[in-house]
């Protein structure tokens, strides 16, 4: 692994430990939200590293509560001393394959964080959303399990140095060690990820500078369905290895996001929602023309795009669609149209939706300490 932090490592002094290790235990939790991509990250080189920029928004409501606890092993676990030593329980019970899974992703940090080997860890986490609901759960709990894992090393060795970022930058480059798009959970708002520097792919930064209303948009997440996805994103990003038209859409991806930096800035609506809307197709097209042919949406997705596009006709408001690689979609518009939206949702969506459900979710201010 190429590590970014290779002047930074540390470990505990075994031999200097005076009290047999009390004092280095502990606990750290954060609550960290999932995020939304506006322009897509689809293809990825190794290492998590993208093949093209991203933008996205951070959520509010959709978030992983993560506790992480730590306990120096004593002298009869050292045996083990260079081995991930993990119990993983999710929404209270126990998950050993959630913990398996897990444990070979810490043990592909421990070039970064040697010292996670020294000692017995437990991880503690639950979701305010539930599977399958067109949320990436990925990207909430390995950002809040890499902002954990921040605050372990800095409780027991002081400050992460500035030198490349600080504590943040150090956070969104291990969350996308886990999963690329976890990178950008790591801050609020509107999050880029990737670009023409080699530093640019290894963590995400924050945009500044937007204008208020898309900083404070709306998003609302119709679930068409919540079944299991046939294609995990993993076998997605495998496609664009041989797709014919990934060197086309890298570099369609990366002028779009040029292109939605401006318009957000320039408080322009109707440019940002012609290329999100283009970038959710588009995704969309990448899986229908791969090899396998995947094909992802519904025909209830079909149906309420209909509907979506003939309420921005009649209406005149600003109401566009995106969607990830599934059938559930996202309608994004500004906060001061949330009542006239939200009341034609009820009226005229609900029966298209799966037991009449939808999320109420809206652009956040990131993860936060608990």
């Amino acid at each position: 692994m190429d590590n970014y932090y290779t002047n930074n490592l540390r470990l505990i002094d075994l031999h200097q430990i005076k009290d047999g290790g009390d004092s280095l235990s502990g606990e750290v939790a954060w609550c960290s939200p999932s995020n939304l991509a506006l322009v897509k990250y689809w293809g990825k080189s190794p290492q998590q590293l993208p093949k093209n920029r991203s933008i996205s928004i951070t959520l509010n409501g959709a978030h992983t509560k993560l506790n992480l606890g730590w306990r120096l092993k004593t002298e009869e676990d050292l045996t083990d001393s260079d081995q991930i030593d993990l119990v993983y329980n999710f929404h209270g019970k126990e998950r050993p394959d959630f913990a398996q899974r897990l444990t070979t992703f810490l043990t592909t940090l421990l070039p970064i964080d040697p010292f996670l080997a020294q000692f017995k860890l437990t991880v503690n986490s639950e979701n305010s959303f539930p599977h399958s609901a067109g949320i990436a759960s990925s990207a909430s709990s390995m950002s809040a399990l890499a902002l954990a894992l921040c605050s372990m090393e800095e409780r027991l060795f002081g400050p992460i140095s500035d030198k490349y970022g600080g504590f943040f930058a150090k956070a969104s480059y291990l969350a996308r060690l886990g999963s690329g798009s976890a990178s950008r959970s790591v801050y609020g708002g509107i999050v880029s990820w990737g670009g023409e520097e080699q530093h640019d792919n290894l963590f995400a930064t924050p945009v500044e500078g937007v204008d208020p209303t898309f900083a404070t948009m709306c998003d609302a997440i119709l679930i068409v369905s919540s079944k299991q996805k046939s294609l995990s994103s993993t076998q997605g990003h495998y496609l664009m290895e041989r797709h014919p038209f990934a060197p086309a859409r890298y570099q369609q991806a990366n002028h779009n996001c040029q292109q939605l930096m401006l318009a957000m800035k320039d408080g322009d609506w109707s440019i940002f929602g012609r290329i999100v809307e283009q970038e959710a197709m588009t995704l969309h097209s990448l899986l229908m023309s791969s090899e396998s042919g995947h094909l992802l949406i519904k025909p209830q997705t079909l149906e309420l795009i209909d509907k979506i596009r003939s309420f921005r006709v009649e209406s005149g408001r600003h109401l566009y669609f995106t969607l990830d690689a599934g059938p559930n979609l996202h309608l994004l518009y500004p906060k001061k149209d949330a009542a006239i939206i939200k009341s034609w949702i009820e009226q005229e969506l609900t029966t298209h939706l799966e037991s009449g459900r939808w999320i109420d979710d809206h652009v956040g201010s990131g993860p936060y300490y608990l």
